[in-house]
């Protein structure tokens, strides 16, 4: 059998994880899915995401591709495989063979994301690991009045958390909206890519806005300073929710 290589769809509950990247002495994605890997094969694979979520950050659909040097396990025996070896809070959601040629990175058209946010005064069990909770009343007509500003293809400085550190700070986003979903406000935005923290700047920046008038998030968008955003919305609301090749 000649070189495979693979792509699994992924799911995970970041709160217990340090972030996707493969660090020393500390738990990550990376490192738990590449060592129930290493007991598959005889050398554990490298894998690479399409996306490298930070600490306290979940995954619905992320997708993670690696080139086994050996493998003789069907496709369709992956997930189950895998999920043996796997803690609860991290499973294999989906795997298919793909071209050798193919990064699950860098072939990425679109990824998307949804900021969960649970509106109420109280703790929720069923929720407080998975939205951030605020007691603002939700204003979901305003709140995308706001977002539309984003969709487009533009300099995201504002909401870069580290915007020295990337090659450019250009992204084009594709849609961008609120809407509410049972006891939760939702915000999916779908992008190219996203700067690091840039949706969780995005989300706070509006949250705190007491303008009812939109062009002031369009003035602070197309300031390009940091400074101008607000406060960085917590990891927990954040999901990777789809990439898109």
């Amino acid at each position: 059998m000649g070189e495979r290589n693979i792509l699994l769809t992924v799911g995970y509950d970041g709160t217990d994880f340090c972030g996707w990247q493969r660090q020393d002495n500390v738990r990550t994605v990376q490192g738990e899915l590449e060592r129930a890997l290493g007991e598959l094969h005889p050398e554990a694979p490298h894998v690479i995401a399409a996306g490298r979520t930070d600490s306290g950050v979940h995954a619905i659909g992320q997708c993670v591709s690696f080139r086994p040097r050996s493998s003789s396990i069907p496709i369709d025996r992956y997930p189950a495989a895998l999920n043996r070896l796997l803690p609860r809070d991290l499973k294999i959601r989906d795997a298919r063979e793909v071209p050798g040629r193919f990064h699950a990175r860098f072939d990425a058209k679109q990824r998307t994301y949804r900021y969960q946010i649970m509106i109420s005064n109280q703790p929720d069990p069923c929720y407080d690991r998975f939205a951030h909770r605020t007691h603002r009343h939700p204003q979901i007509a305003r709140w995308n009045r706001m977002a539309a500003a984003l969709v487009g293809e533009q300099d995201f400085t504002t909401f870069a958390a580290s915007p020295q550190a990337e090659e450019s700070t250009v992204r084009c986003v594709h849609a961008a909206a609120f809407y509410a979903a049972g006891p939760l406000v939702v915000f999916r935005i779908a992008a190219n890519a996203f700067l690091w923290r840039m949706i969780r700047s995005i989300v706070g920046t509006i949250l705190e806005l007491r303008s009812s008038d939109p062009e002031e998030f369009g003035a602070i968008l197309n300031a390009r300073d940091r400074a101008r955003a607000g406060t960085t919305a917590p990891a927990r609301g954040l999901f990777l929710e789809r990439v898109e090749y």
